[in-house]
Parts: structure tokens; sequence; C-alpha cells
């Protein structure tokens, strides 16, 4: 009998990278951005939170590269052609819940890993607190992990 494989991610903040393991061994790593506002786990900071983390909801499955959530609900489709200066969520989430004393607000907070419309910040720190990946990357990273995969978040 096959076992299947276990993936989880870690994300540096400071390499602004997130990097993808199948079962402990190292697979494939892909720019981020994490929060312009730094590192935190207060209520209404804009902060990315550290630490143990798992996959609590998964938003998205099935919708076309670039749809629009708002609310976590579909609201459209994003024209990549449009620079808006909103902050928007893209294509895919997948919802964070934090697993120490420490960042257990971390649902309550809505911190996603999510796709942008910000391409040209990635590698860049300038989120409100979620982690931005393009929207291919999402997509790849999203159909790798599953429902209390492990995400690791560290400076």
């Amino acid at each position: 009998m096959q076992t299947a494989e276990i993936y989880s991610a870690e994300v540096s903040i400071e390499k602004q990278l997130l990097r993808l393991y199948s079962s402990n061994n190292y697979c494939k790593e892909y720019r981020v951005s994490t929060s312009r506002f730094g590192i935190g786990h207060e209520l209404n900071s804009f902060k990315t939170p550290t630490g143990k983390f798992e996959i609590e909801q998964k938003i998205g499955d099935g919708e076309p590269l670039g749809t629009v959530f708002k609310g976590r609900r579909t609201a459209g489709i994003y024209n990549f052609k449009n620079q808006v200066k909103e902050d928007l969520i893209l294509t895919r989430i997948l919802w964070l819940n934090g697993l120490e004393n420490h960042n257990k607000n971390t649902f309550d907070r809505y911190i996603y890993i999510h796709g942008t419309n910000h391409l040209n910040e990635l590698g860049n720190p300038h989120s409100m607190g979620c982690i931005r990946m393009s929207n291919e990357d999402i997509i790849e990273v999203y159909n790798f992990l599953s429902l209390g995969s492990k995400v690791f978040i560290y400076h």
C-alpha cells in the first residue's frame, strides 16, 4: 500500500520566500510578499505572524486564474491589464490557523496565503499581513497543500 505524500511549507520573511516540502524533502521555492508593517500577532496590526500554523480552510477550488475574492466569496475576474492600487485577494486562498499561544488569533485576523494583483512587489514586504504570491504559484501550492497541512513562518 502506498502512503500519500505529505506536503508542508515554510515562509522566510527575511528572504521573502515560500518553500514547499514533500515528506520533509525540499521541492520548490516561490517569491512572496509579507507585511510592510513587519512581524506581529496583534489584532488589527496588519503584521505577518510567525510560528507554526496549519491550513484551516481552502477557498477557490476550480476558480479561474485572477478570480477576485471579497469576504472569501467570488466577486469577478481581475483584468491584469488594469493596475489598481487596492490590495486584492486573487485566485486561491489558504486560510491559516495558528497552533501556538502567541499566534492562536491568526484565523480571526484573516491571515491568508493568496494570489495578488501586485506582482511587482513580490520579493519585498508590501502586504497587509497576508502572504502574497503570484497567481500561477498560488494555484500550484494550493494543489499540493491540504487541509491540516503545516506551515511554518519565521523571520
